[in-house]
């Protein structure tokens, strides 16, 4: 037996599918993800001008760690899109993301490095 079948024994009506954003809106069209893949370009572009300036290394290290965070987000929202879906999945997975980058940070500072 399906959820389905079970809400109709039950005299329960099927939830409207709900994207999580308040409305009905489809996928992206081929324009946007064209405009994302520009977004990250740029991005990139930026993390590879940064490591030619001379600036202090340790800021280097950040900087460039917050920009392939805010990379690493954008494909994860738009490509394989979490964007999309309900916002229990996006929590979710903020969550583990800043959980792992917390550890990162924790072994990262034992292990005697330093970011700042």
């Amino acid at each position: 037996m399906t959820l389905a079948d079970l809400r109709k024994r039950q005299g329960i009506e099927a939830p409207e599918a709900d994207d999580g954003h308040g409305g009905d809106h489809g996928h992206p069209s081929a324009f946007e993800y064209a405009r994302i893949g520009v977004i990250l370009a740029i991005i990139t572009a930026a993390e590879i001008a940064l490591y030619y300036i001379d600036m202090s290394r340790n800021l280097l290290i950040v900087t460039l760690i917050v920009l392939s965070a805010i990379k690493f987000l954008f494909v994860v929202l738009w490509f394989m899109h979490l964007k999309f879906d309900n916002r229990l999945f996006s929590t979710m997975f903020a969550g583990g993301f800043v959980l792992a980058l917390a550890l990162f940070v924790i072994v990262f500072s034992t292990l005697g490095g330093k970011l700042v």
